[in-house]
């Protein structure tokens, strides 16, 4: 059994096209698929691993195309589900030259999520389950199901992942609420990522490496803390260091933290135990160096579920 299963939202970005304006004035803007957790999905089955997305879209075109995008690329999408009378969740983002971004978000069927018992039961099919989510925390039924499902994944002594993806547009005036949620999260889970911006506001410390020892204490047992061109600082109770990443001419990051957490879980799955084998650190290193390349990769194309490599390009971009 070495199958992924990542709950969470699929939704649909609307960038502007147009060079350094808002949202008020941009008229031209691309529709591309979104979602952590979709993308972690997609990363996963596109390296050649077995994955499977649990989210909620509406029964509308977008939501169609959303699906349509997930199993063009492998993805099981058995537990996804198109909502009837919702619409598929939106976001529109313009960016400026100053790295400002103007922001509009209509939340629609991800919200609404829910797994019956008979279907929490499924998690038992599943070896790592991963919990990434820039809404699921949010509130609502996916928050509930999001909740009930890491109890299961936990009382089936699963492999649990958590990436909290906070995203300040989102939260606003709730941000003490969205880290005590998070610890809530982060005590379940055997492996985080985090950025470090993320890793700042759980723990308050500005220091990663003081930052990442708190993380610890919250009761996960591996962290990851991204650090964009510098690499990764990974951690565990006894060991601490920085994975260095590779030198790319990077076009667009997006997506390249959630190709990290797909690849890094697709070398996981692969062992016999993926728990035994988080417990050695040379080995917990290698993984994230190849959790590294892929997201290296991804930043060097445009697109997030588009610049995605399989197995043979990273292999050929590792030899060279």
């Amino acid at each position: 059994m070495s199958k992924i299963l990542c709950i969470g939202e699929l939704l649909i970005d609307f960038i502007c096209a147009d060079i350094d304006s808002s949202l008020i004035n941009g008229t031209s803007f691309i529709k591309k698929a979104g979602g952590a957790p979709a993308n972690v999905t997609a990363a996963i089955s596109k390296l050649g691993g077995s994955a499977a997305f649990g989210g909620s879209v509406g029964d509308d075109a977008f939501g169609v195309f959303l699906k349509n995008t997930l199993d063009d690329v492998g993805v099981d999408t058995s537990l996804m589900k198109l909502l009837t009378k919702e619409n598929t969740t939106l976001a529109f983002v313009s960016l400026k030259n100053n790295g400002e971004r103007d922001f509009i978000f209509n939340r629609g069927a991800d919200v609404n999520y829910n797994l019956n018992e008979e279907e929490l039961e499924t998690l038992k099919d599943y070896k790592i389950v991963h919990f990434g989510s820039a809404t699921a925390l949010l509130g609502g039924k996916l928050k509930e199901t999001y909740l009930k499902a890491i109890i299961k994944a936990k009382e089936l002594d699963l492999f649990i992942s958590f990436d909290p993806n906070y995203r300040s547009d989102l939260w606003k005036n709730r941000v003490e609420e969205f880290v005590e949620i998070s610890k809530e999260c982060i005590k379940f889970a055997d492996f985080i990522k985090v950025s470090d911006e993320e890793a700042k506001l759980l723990t308050g410390k500005e220091d990663l490496e003081a930052a990442a020892r708190e993380l610890l204490k919250f009761g996960t047992k591996t962290v990851a803390i991204t650090l964009g061109k510098e690499g990764t600082l990974v951690a565990d109770k006894c060991n601490l260091e920085v994975v260095p990443s590779i030198k790319i001419y990077s076009v667009d990051s997006t997506g390249a933290g959630d190709a990290f957490v797909g690849a890094t879980l697709y070398k996981l799955v692969q062992e016999e135990d993926s728990k035994v084998v988080m417990s050695s650190f040379d080995k917990f290193k290698e993984i994230i160096q190849f959790g590294n390349i892929v997201g290296a990769i991804v930043c060097t194309k445009l697109g997030a579920i588009a610049a995605l490599p399989d197995l043979e390009e990273v292999m050929n971009f590792i030899k060279k």
